[in-house]
């Protein structure tokens, strides 16, 4: 009996042909949802990242205005033509304040708040801790140069 143990042992610890399958097997789910947790985190912060822009462009072109009407006009007209140049934003979803800072005088704030829910990646983990579905930025421009 103990002859045919060694044998079996010695056949078996020869045998690598189902070894690939069975590594592949145990990994494949864990790479899979790596990959498509990088990708979903991947999406926000992508779309983060444009909130943010929209917010600094606009206090850019903002700056050009005389007064803080004309500022909100600018600030307002610059985001709805070229929101939808930016990479995951829905303009309908925006919501822009634009207004001089009511702590200094010198500054006007561009304050935009995104809806995020239409982002692809809110279906695919239903149990992980995901983001805010609104993304809120701000930018701050000095008025009137330094």
């Amino acid at each position: 009996m103990g002859k045919r143990v060694i044998r079996a042992r010695r056949f078996l610890s020869a045998e690598h042909a189902g070894t690939s399958a069975v590594e592949f097997a145990l990994l494949a789910p864990l790479f899979i949802l790596l990959l498509t947790g990088m990708t979903a985190y991947g999406i926000y912060f992508g779309a983060t990242h444009s909130v943010q822009q929209i917010a600094a462009d606009a206090a850019r072109t903002a700056l050009a205005g005389l007064n803080q009407t004309e500022r909100q006009t600018l600030a307002t007209r610059f985001i709805d033509l070229n929101a939808a140049g930016y990479p995951f934003i829905d303009r309908a979803r925006l919501t822009v304040e634009a207004q001089d800072s009511a702590a200094d005088g010198s500054q006007f704030v561009v304050a935009v708040r995104y809806d995020a829910r239409d982002l692809p990646i809110w279906n695919l983990f239903r149990d992980v801790p995901m983001p805010d579905m609104t993304i809120a930025r701000r930018s701050t421009i000095r008025i009137g140069g330094l």
